[in-house]
């Protein structure tokens, strides 16, 4: 396997491609993952961080719909979320071109 912190990067900001086009943020991490996890040092550990941060941040945002009713709650809940899913996966690309692992907070452990 060979150290590849570049391609590494460019997974972690691939996150943000639905910011561009409205969906991708799980699919193409996911695809970049599968391909490459057996070939880049690292990619299978920093892959399976994207993945459950983005599973998470689905869940999340389902969790968030019935609590509009509750006083709006949920549309603050959307706002933090939306703000969570642009800064850490900024940090993170930062953290992958040092060589450190990433750290998604509110990540739930789908895959492990």
């Amino acid at each position: 396997m060979k150290q590849d912190n570049q391609l590494l990067v460019i997974t972690h900001l691939s996150q943000l491609i639905s910011l561009v086009t409205g969906f991708g943020s799980l699919l193409l991490p996911l695809v970049l993952w599968l391909t490459q996890k057996e070939k880049v040092n690292d990619m299978d550990k920093h892959g399976k961080n994207i993945i459950n941060f983005q599973l998470s941040l689905i869940l999340y945002c389902i969790i968030c719909v019935p609590l509009i009713l509750c006083f709006g709650l949920g549309l603050l809940g959307f706002a933090i979320l939306g703000v969570i899913s642009v800064i850490f996966p900024i940090v993170n690309a930062i953290r992958a071109s040092r060589g450190e692992a990433p750290t998604y907070p509110l990540s739930l452990n789908f895959i492990s």
